[in-house]
């Protein structure tokens, strides 16, 4: 364990990324891919993504790699030894990886393994490398049923019932008490309800949009868990993947940092959207009984402390980002039927 030193209060890395080394876990999954792209055109000097691809593709990287900047390990984030490798000489830290919430709800051993003590070993390694920076993924699943909406990060996390979000905010915890003791710089951020290309199409725990649109493109309804109503506050992956960099590139540090958009969308009124973006205007929705795992009815986001830190506000609204996301579904979808044709 690395040993105790000074503590300087404001973070010790900020501004131009130009020439800097940086490290992404999670880095050929969804989020992580996009946070890559951005960091290429940024002008990083070496960019290493460490995906055990179980989500991720090569295939969300393919212009990344291109740019000769980007080097893709496949490697689990449990495997010390090659993270050790990884973190040594690295300016900025990424931590992007980790299982669904369904997942982690159906594996709850293989989620702790991951989330909380990878996690911890992520961020003991980062001490003894002397890394400048960890901006880490949180979720604003840490809130559980929240009872103040637009919901700010002093919100109680007290409501939280899922292992996922007992994990996320289990890191959250990490990186203050690593903050305190050794002082890493580090910006947290919780992300509401993410969504965009490159979400994950294929596995046994892809999101309710890819599984309606696939319904949708089918001619079927889209089965809608509940009476519908509740909401979430839907922020694009871009959206995301920004304000990943301003949190990297700002003097903002020992903080947790909501991000989304500030407006409710329920999930009839994103059927709908979905609906009449595929063409399939007046589809009804079919109803089935809410599930067990994450029930929450209700999210919406204050935005006001991430813009007021690092100068985050989400850009994409909900009508452009669907439209965005059903285009690359259905480039993806035309593309994997090729390779079937193909094969």
């Amino acid at each position: 364990m690395p040993k105790l030193r000074e503590v300087t209060k404001g973070s010790r890395f900020s501004g131009d990324l130009r020439g800097t080394r940086i490290l992404v876990t999670g880095g050929s999954g969804f989020v992580g891919s996009h946070i890559i792209d951005l960091l290429v055109e940024a002008g990083c000097d070496e960019i290493v993504a460490v995906d055990n691809m179980v989500r991720g593709r090569p295939e969300n990287l393919a212009d990344a790699l291109g740019s000769g900047r980007v080097r893709l390990v496949q490697g689990d984030i449990r495997d010390r030894a090659l993270m050790d490798t990884l973190v040594k000489g690295t300016d900025v830290v990424f931590h992007q990886a980790a299982l669904r919430i369904t997942q982690c709800a159906s594996e709850p051993r293989h989620a702790f393994e991951v989330m909380a003590t990878a996690t911890f070993n992520l961020l003991e390694s980062c001490v003894e490398a002397g890394v400048a920076k960890v901006v880490m993924a949180s979720s604003a699943s840490v809130y559980g049923m929240a009872e103040v909406f637009p919901t700010n990060e002093k919100h109680h996390p007290y409501d939280n019932r899922t292992l996922y979000g007992a994990a996320k905010s289990f890191g959250e915890g990490l990186l203050r008490s690593f903050n305190d003791m050794y002082g890493l710089d580090y910006v947290a951020l919780r992300y509401f309800n993410a969504y965009g290309p490159r979400m994950d199409l294929t596995g046994r725990y892809t999101e309710v949009m890819v599984r309606w649109m696939q319904r949708l493109a089918e001619g079927q309804s889209p089965i809608v868990f509940g009476d519908g109503l509740q909401t979430m506050d839907l922020v694009h992956v871009r959206d995301i993947a920004r304000a990943n960099i301003l949190s990297a590139t700002s003097s903002a540090t020992d903080v947790v940092l909501n991000v989304g958009t500030g407006v409710e969308t329920s999930l009839v009124d994103l059927a709908g959207h979905l609906t009449r973006i595929m063409g399939r205007d007046g589809t009804p929705l079919l109803h089935e009984a809410e599930r067990a795992v994450n029930p929450v009815p209700r999210r919406l986001c204050d935005t006001r402390l991430a813009k007021d830190l690092i100068g985050f506000e989400a850009e994409i609204g909900a009508a452009e980002g669907l439209a965005d996301l059903v285009a690359w579904w259905q480039d993806e979808s035309r593309s994997d039927h090729l390779r079937r044709a193909l094969a």
